[in-house]
C-alpha cells in the first residue's frame, strides 16, 4: 500500500469550489481506476489556502499506470482552481486510524 501526498495553493476565491471538486474527482478515480483506495483532504489551519490532499494505492505500479506524465485527465479541474506544488510518494507502514 502506497500514499501519495499532493500539495496544493488555492487561491482563497477557489477554496470552496475546489473542495467541491476534490470530492467529485477523489470519489470518480476511487471508482474507475485499478488500485486507487480514495484520498483524504487537509488543509493548514494558518494558511487555508495550502491544502494538501492524501491518497491512497494499492501499488506503486497502479499510481504509475494512472499518473503517466504528471496531468492525468481526472485531475485536470482540480489544477484550473489551484497549483499543484508536490507530490511525494510514501510506503504505507501501518494505519491505525479508525
Amino acid at each position: 500500500m502506497i500514499r501519495i501526498i499532493y500539495n496544493w495553493k488555492v487561491q482563497p476565491e477557489n477554496i470552496d469550489l475546489f473542495i467541491e471538486t476534490w470530492k467529485k474527482t477523489t470519489n470518480k478515480i476511487h471508482e474507475e481506476v485499478k488500485g486507487a483506495r480514495g484520498s483524504f483532504m487537509i488543509q493548514n489551519h494558518e494558511d487555508p489556502t495550502e491544502i494538501k490532499t492524501v491518497a491512497r494505492w494499492d501499488a506503486l505500479a497502479d499510481w504509475q499506470q494512472f499518473f503517466q506524465g504528471s496531468n492525468p485527465s481526472q485531475m485536470l479541474s482540480m489544477r484550473d482552481l489551484g497549483e499543484r506544488t508536490s507530490v511525494e510518494i510514501y510506503q504505507e507502514v501501518d494505519d491505525f486510524t479508525r
